[in-house]
């Protein structure tokens, strides 16, 4: 059987993350099913030129978020788990509070429930107490957060490279093999360049 992975792209901006990794899992052997908020479809619309078309069609399954029948609500679908790329404070609340109102909660909590893996990109600057709490509560129940917080060690030429650190650090959570950026290898940079 494929290795089966969900993709939640919700309405925060920086979408082109959760863009990106759906076209770097297209080079992988991971099955993708995909769950886009109606405000990330809105945000995929005001931040890139891309169609909602073309976007759904590098997931080899799209989910309407209203579609609580749909197989990923379920933890008897088997999945790898499930990475929210970017994440919005509302989805994170949803997640970290079980209130699960969409297909997108739905299939976060039930990766948690299952104690499947769950990656939270979560996008948004800066954090008040409020947004620590509900970080921390998630973490608590097994999430793991990973705000797009990009490394300069491998000197970034363009924002897709930065953009691939990210993603790299998604797929490394996941044990999915890639080579998006350079490792840190203890270099001597004393005196630099």
């Amino acid at each position: 059987m494929k290795k089966r992975i969900i993709v939640g792209i919700s309405g925060a901006s920086g979408v082109i993350y959760g863009l990106r990794c759906l076209e770097l899992l297209k080079q992988t052997d991971y099955e993708t099913h995909l769950i886009i908020s109606q405000n990330g479809k809105r945000n995929i619309e005001i931040e890139t030129s891309r169609s909602i078309d073309t976007v759904t069609a590098l997931a080899d399954f799209t989910y309407d978020e209203r579609d609580m029948a749909a197989p990923i609500s379920s933890g008897s679908f088997l999945t790898e788990g499930m990475v929210v790329v970017p994440c919005t404070i509302k989805s994170l609340s949803g997640i970290a509070h079980s209130y699960g109102e969409n297909l997108l909660v739905r299939a976060a909590d039930v990766v948690l429930k299952e104690k499947r893996k769950l990656c939270l990109v979560v996008r948004e600057t800066p954090l008040h107490k409020g947004h620590l709490r509900l970080l921390s509560m998630a973490a608590d129940l097994g999430a793991h957060i990973l705000p797009p917080s990009p490394a300069f060690y491998h000197r970034p030429k363009t924002i897709e490279d930065i953009i691939d650190h990210t993603i790299g650090k998604i797929f490394d959570f996941f044990g999915i093999e890639h080579n998006l950026f350079e490792r840190w290898s203890g270099k001597d940079i004393e005196g630099g360049e």
